[in-house]
């Protein structure tokens, strides 16, 4: 039988793809069930992940389909195998890569979802009109600050295309409030800088005036994992916590009930690359706030944008539909 790698060799793998190659965690912990998935279906046959040939690995995919596995994860389940077989091959623990030549799965090309500019104010005044409700009365001085910052959080959503991981890792010192700019660290932790209109300009000017200091003081404990008065973060929870990115998306959810849809951070990304398209953007511009390393990533934004031109087309030139 061949030999199997050892723990300390796929520990060694796991370091390079988050150091050397700086992955997201995220994407890390992904590559990694996909390598023991791998190596469970060799185990069946009694071979191991040294020992691979060409055909294991397209039989491997094979099975992947045949159990109704999308295109994107068999491509990423792929692509992980990949990185495992070029670092063994540097790390000359193998003289040949089974993945040679086997080509990534076509995928369906998915058009992002985006809001309609009109969807986009109501979600963007939501938490002060919310916080403003009598029910809210019963903590004035909270409510007002968890709605100031809730607001400052959407306007820059919208404003940067950011990330749900970006804005919860955002730093005070990452804000450039009076140049109208912010340093946003994303996948890779590659910098890249964003403008910051007025709308979310003056949103964080308040939360950063009125609410932050109030959230950094509110229910503060020191047994309390994460509270921090002087927190380095931009958004902060009550008592200076953490923000997680679970309550990142209940509070989108929340701000986004009034649409009647379900409504997730990613599309105010996109709705802001798509918005910024449609006014006549050029997609070097939008591909720089996006951050993306492709700009045929950013082309996708084009044909979100002639979509709905399209429709509008349709719906209101007379001559559009037969009569």
């Amino acid at each position: 039988m061949p030999a199997e790698i050892t723990d300390s060799e796929l520990k060694s793998f796991i370091d390079y793809l988050s150091v050397e190659r700086g992955l997201a965690p995220s994407t890390v912990t992904a590559y990694a069930t996909d390598i023991r998935q791998f190596g469970e279906f060799l185990g069946r046959d009694g071979r191991a992940l040294l020992g691979v040939r060409h055909n294991d690995v397209r039989e491997f995919v094979r099975q992947l389909f045949s159990h109704r596995v999308d295109g994107r994860s068999v491509a990423r389940k792929l692509s992980a195998l990949r990185q495992l077989y070029r670092f063994l091959l540097l790390d000359k623990k193998l003289e040949h890569d089974p993945t040679l030549n086997i080509e990534s799965p076509r995928q369906w090309k998915v058009l992002p979802k985006a809001l309609a500019r009109d969807e986009m104010e109501v979600i963007l005044a939501a938490p002060m009109q919310r916080a403003n409700l009598p029910a809210a009365a019963r903590n004035t001085k909270d409510s007002a600050a968890l709605a100031a910052r809730d607001h400052a959080m959407l306007e820059v959503f919208y404003a940067g295309a950011l990330r749900v991981s970006e804005i919860v890792n955002a730093k005070l010192e990452d804000l450039k409030l009076e140049a109208g700019y912010m340093l946003v660290r994303g996948k890779g932790d590659k910098e890249r800088v964003v403008p910051l209109g007025k709308a979310a300009q003056d949103a964080l000017a308040d939360y950063l005036a009125q609410a932050r200091p109030v959230l950094a003081e509110g229910k503060r404990s020191g047994s309390t994992i994460g509270g921090k008065g002087n927190s380095p973060l931009l958004f902060i929870a009550r008592g200076g916590r953490i923000l997680t990115r679970q309550r990142v998306w209940q509070m989108v959810q929340a701000a986004a009930a009034v649409c009647g849809r379900p409504v997730s951070p990613h599309m105010l990304r996109h709705s802001c690359a798509t918005h910024m398209v449609e006014n006549g953007a050029d997609l070097r511009t939008v591909q720089t706030i996006l951050g993306h390393a492709d700009i045929s990533t950013t082309q996708v934004y084009t044909h979100v944008a002639l979509d709905r031109l399209r429709t509008v087309y349709q719906k209101h030139h007379p001559r559009a539909r037969a009569r």
